[in-house]
């Protein structure tokens, strides 16, 4: 009989363990956030009211802010040419959080300028993002800046 119960209680531990997580875990729903042609019950008002929450709210998230010019120490095999194919100028920035393309403000550092996405760092860099300067010298003088708040433009 003890052997009995040992098998009964060896596969209930058994189910626990394989099913628990399934069983505890909360379901999470995707819900997209509501847009301004779910209008049913909003006034033409209401509308443009909404119209302008949704510019005004943007994504900010902080991170370190470094430099980086086309120097073939700091970058891979043809330094002009970004992730994305097109060659390096003013308002390049490297990231790997952020999708190609995305626009971004920094605004501690840089004020109103919009950069944009147009790079990769190495993977051992995530919230991080990296300023593209002409001359390595400008880049090292820029520096390291850390809890920097960026805002996604769009």
């Amino acid at each position: 009989m003890g052997s009995k119960n040992s098998l009964i209680l060896f596969i209930i531990t058994l189910a626990i363990f394989l099913f628990a997580e399934t069983a505890i875990s909360p379901i999470i729903a995707s819900v997209d956030p509501p847009t301004v042609s779910d209008d049913l019950f909003l006034s033409q008002e209401n509308k443009e009211i909404f119209k302008n929450l949704q510019k005004e709210s943007k994504k900010k998230y902080v991170v370190v802010v470094t430099g980086y010019s086309s120097s073939y120490d700091e970058t891979d095999d043809d330094p002009y040419i970004t992730a994305s194919g097109e060659f390096v100028r003013d308002g390049i920035v490297a990231s790997n959080f952020l999708p190609i393309g995305t626009r971004i403000k920094i605004p501690a550092l840089f004020g109103n300028k919009v950069f944009i996405v147009k790079d990769r760092m190495s993977p051992r860099y995530y919230y991080r993002v990296d300023v593209w300067f002409p001359s390595k010298e400008t880049a090292i003088n820029f520096g390291v800046h850390y809890n920097v708040e960026i805002e996604v433009v769009d």
